[in-house]
């Protein structure tokens, strides 16, 4: 099979690329190894920049119905003292606040509405295995399905298949690593309708506490590399750092049975030098692996979707062929926000975390903590950091 553009990787970034080059004429085809998008413990923070783009696109009121909570304002605890992190209230966009939505509804809307143009085809269950590759350029890709195996012709292909990127590997495009402040754990325990827990409690780790209605979904940050020594402190002394950390939870955390339920999530943070090669171009965490810290990465990565249909998509349209010069382009645009923001992630945040599973934030409260408290006036830069990131993108009209 042939399109004009091959995306490998059905989640933010390839989905909303696929749907916005198709929106423009462009045939696309978007490889997703998954029979459907039902996975847990995946971002699930739309920011104000990603609710603005859905806006530009007539679609905010139909994005909305889906269910989901708000968050005008992140708010830190540490040591009983609450301290608002960022403040959205002053954005200049219609939707000033994060919406915390299943990423499995938002990839399943905007499939729903790439679908709808006839350019456009998802293919399920079809993991991409090789580039195909043709005098020093990447014409198509090898991908295994149901049926056997299959090429996909394109004179582009786009990955957007994430931090551990097939992709990527196959083109020989290695990432430069950077050290990364925390690894986090997630799990699930049951709601209440009296439950007040804060969404950022700091003391010994940290506990993020997301509302999905009859249950919570938490992440609890310890240090990088500390899970092993974490596991065998044993299951009960884990239960006890949760309580500790959400007196509210403390008579259900022994439903934590086993360590199966807590899905151990090993933070890389990395970018590559070079996102393309001829007839490749890597975009979101197949670029630049982001860190959790702040919850960025989505809407980073839905930015580079969007910039990249808007420089190649015009091209496309008129019938030419991508070259090293115009995908460079793609790169040049959306680099300094990658680098902007993990320097963010890897320096400022990290005081945020605890260094080793000894120390108690409560106790030794990091500078950034005292700062925000100090100046209530950076609540809302951060706001605009967090909300829009460092070069928001836009629809053309």
């Amino acid at each position: 099979m042939r399109a004009q553009c091959c995306v490998v990787g059905g989640g933010p970034a390839g989905m909303m690329a696929g749907l916005l080059l198709a929106r423009q004429g462009v045939e696309v085809i978007v490889l997703e190894k998954h029979a459907d998008f039902l996975r847990d413990f995946r971002g699930d923070t739309v920011h104000p920049s990603t609710l603005e783009l859905i806006a530009e696109l007539g679609w905010i009121e139909e994005f909305l119905s889906l269910p989901h909570t708000r968050m005008p304002q992140v708010t830190v605890n540490m040591g009983g003292r609450d301290v608002t992190f960022a403040d959205f209230s002053r954005l200049n966009v219609r939707c000033p606040y994060i919406a915390f939505m299943a990423q499995w509804d938002v990839l399943d809307f905007l499939a729903g509405k790439a679908e709808s143009y006839p350019s456009f085809r998802l293919l399920r269950r079809t993991r991409a295995t090789e580039l195909l590759i043709e005098r020093g350029r990447v014409t198509g890709v090898l991908a295994d399905t149901e049926d056997g195996p299959v090429q996909v012709r394109a004179d582009l292909v786009i990955g957007a298949d994430g931090r551990h990127s097939t992709v990527r590997a196959r083109a020989d495009l290695a990432p430069a690593k950077a050290s990364p402040p925390v690894d986090v754990l997630w799990f699930h325990l049951p709601r209440r309708p009296h439950d007040r827990v804060p969404f950022f409690q700091g003391g010994k780790g940290v506990l993020i506490s997301i509302d999905r209605g009859d249950y919570w979904q938490l992440a609890h940050a310890i240090p990088a590399t500390a899970f092993d020594e974490l596991k065998a402190a044993g299951l009960p002394a884990f239960r006890e750092r949760v309580a500790r950390l959400a007196p509210a939870l403390r008579d259900r955390v022994d439903q934590i049975h086993d360590w199966e339920a807590v899905h151990h999530l090993s933070v890389r943070v990395d970018r590559l030098a070079r996102w393309h090669r001829p007839g490749l171009l890597c975009i979101g965490d197949a670029a630049h692996a982001m860190s959790p810290a702040g919850g960025v990465g989505i809407n980073l990565a839905v930015q580079d979707a969007v910039a990249t249909a808007n420089l190649l998509g015009p091209l496309f349209a008129r019938g030419g062929t991508p070259e090293d010069g115009d995908l460079a382009r793609v790169q040049s645009r959306r680099e300094r926000a990658a680098k902007l923001t993990q320097a963010f992630q890897l320096g400022i945040l990290r005081d945020l975390y605890p260094k080793d599973l000894g120390d108690d934030t409560t106790e030794h409260v990091p500078p950034i903590f005292t700062a925000f408290r100090m100046l209530p006036p950076l609540r809302h830069l951060m706001g605009r950091f967090l909300g829009m990131g460092v070069q928001p993108e836009h629809i053309p009209a």
